[in-house]
């Protein structure tokens, strides 16, 4: 089975310059790269990124206390006279 090289397009070749050169291609979990202008060849092992633990804040922490049900009224100043 033959691997599919894909351009990538608007990339610029990092050692001549050249845009709409590079091709990559992924094989046995590793990512390869290359310019077909010159001799510009990078591969790099694919990773799987970490699963990061979500981060405590005020949003998604339990809170202690539940939530007031007390209502309390809101006093609407008039904008245009001084207090």
């Amino acid at each position: 089975m033959s691997t599919i090289k894909r351009f990538i397009a608007g990339a610029v070749c990092p050692r001549c310059g050249a845009m709409d050169r590079l091709r990559t291609w992924e094989q046995n979990e590793t990512r390869y790269r290359d310019c077909v202008s010159c001799d510009f060849f990078e591969q790099q092992a694919i990773e799987e990124p970490p699963t990061l633990e979500e981060l405590s804040t005020r949003v998604n922490a339990p809170r202690d206390e539940p939530a007031s049900d007390e209502v309390q009224p809101v006093r609407i100043l008039d904008p245009g006279k001084r207090h």
